[in-house]
């Protein structure tokens, strides 16, 4: 396992660039508390950026546009003004795919965002599909938040109207996740201590809970060919869920504190898990090893002060579409671009009281959220994938590490198709 601690001299380090910001609007007597951004989220297709503002608030604004106005006016947007403003949608059915901005009130505070596509093939388990309410089609995009009073709310993000309601959770759903393959099979977790998996093309019918966690659960992940579930939360837990028998496939061991967020690399032959422990680890999930360390506190806090300062605490990390790339945020004002074949960060940002962030769907932009409900953007770190990358995802893809390692081919290559060079 290599140990990757940050360089004392980052003067060496790239700045990232700053593509533009979401400034969100504050009142003058306006609480601080509840209007946290939580959560940002792309839509699959690359058509809508999402993100909490705070005080129930979701805005929803097509990707496209939001780039477009920070060419045109600069890298600052107050997403109130009404200069800057996009087009919101009418009520021209005629228009129903065309992107426009919606602003969306969830009732509650909102502590998580997912977006999730239909494809018609992909049906519901459920029989009696003759039954349904709602026939998702193959334009359909839908955005799922997460509330503070357990629910959840099904949203369609063309017209912005209210679908359906899930009620089951009994605490805050902290994340949500969508399984990648249109099946609009979705996978919530929550403060409750369970996860709870949810069939929309059955109408939003709850089909299970997975139980295995004893204290709060902070996040989860779906691997990109959605057979597998990663599981994130306190006192050190990261679970790995067959999603087919909905069984616990290994837990994870590693980590010293709370892990607070997870993801798959494109392949889905590395997971990345952060955690309050000050590390990011990247881990092989065939086979549980921990392949890379990203430390943020140097020296690393030993296991009897698990946490070390808490200005250093992880919150968030997400895997690139590159597959090369891994952004982490941390509580000491760091955003931070990693490769995963080096041993500092390549490219690093500023960012005060960030919580959350995510890449955008072609790769090119990582979005941050802060406390005061606010995003900011930066340039991702632009490189030409080589072709023995390529080839690597590829075969990756369709191959877990025991059908890898079983190859007839020299160790060397083994060595690098296990992502262990």
């Amino acid at each position: 396992m290599a140990s990757f601690p940050p360089r004392v001299n980052e003067k060496e380090i790239v700045r990232s660039r700053t593509i533009g910001e979401l400034l969100a609007p504050a009142a003058p007597f306006d609480k601080k508390c509840g209007r946290e951004n939580w959560t940002v989220a792309f839509a699959p297709d690359g058509s809508y950026f999402a993100w909490s503002q705070g005080h129930r608030t979701v805005k929803l604004v097509p990707w496209s546009q939001c780039l477009q106005n920070f060419l045109l006016h600069g890298t600052k947007n107050v997403t109130n003004s009404s200069s800057l403003r996009l087009q919101r949608q009418n009520s021209d059915g005629g228009q129903k795919n065309k992107p426009r901005e919606h602003i969306i009130d969830c009732g509650d505070i909102v502590w998580s965002l997912a977006f999730g596509s239909s494809v018609p093939e992909k049906q519901s388990r459920c029989v009696n599909i003759e039954w349904h309410r709602f026939r998702f089609g193959q334009d359909q995009l839908l955005l799922a938040t997460g509330l503070n009073n357990g629910r959840i709310k099904i949203w369609d993000v063309y017209t912005g109207k209210l679908l359906l309601n899930l009620v089951d959770h009994t605490e805050v759903v902290r994340d949500l996740t969508f399984a990648p393959d249109g099946s609009l099979i979705l996978v919530s977790a929550s403060r409750d201590k369970t996860l709870r998996v949810w069939d929309l093309k059955d109408d939003g019918n709850m089909m299970k809970v997975l139980r295995g966690h004893q204290n709060w659960v902070y996040s989860c992940a779906f691997s990109p060919d959605s057979s597998m579930l990663c599981s994130v939360g306190a006192s050190k837990a990261v679970f790995l869920w067959n999603m087919d028998k909905y069984t616990m496939i290994r837990k994870l061991e590693g980590h010293h504190h709370d892990v607070v967020a997870c993801d798959f690399s494109p392949d889905g032959a590395l997971l990345a898990t952060a955690s309050y422990d000050t590390r990011v680890y990247i881990w092989d999930p065939h086979n549980g090893d921990i392949l890379m360390e990203f430390g943020h506190l140097f020296p690393p806090p030993t296991p009897i002060f698990a946490g070390g300062a808490n200005d250093r605490w992880v919150r968030s990390v997400s895997f690139s579409h590159d597959g090369l790339h891994v952004a982490s945020l941390a509580d000491d004002k760091m955003v931070r671009f990693w490769r995963i074949d080096e041993d500092y960060p390549v490219q690093v940002a500023p960012l005060s009281n960030g919580l959350c962030c995510a890449f955008s769907t072609d790769g090119s932009v990582l979005a941050a959220g802060t406390h005061d409900g606010s995003v900011y953007f930066w340039a991702t770190p632009r490189q030409v994938p080589s072709l023995q990358h390529l080839c690597r995802m590829s075969i990756r893809r369709v191959m877990p590490t025991q059908e890898v390692q079983a190859l007839p081919i020299p160790s060397k290559l083994l060595e690098f198709l296990s992502y262990r060079v």
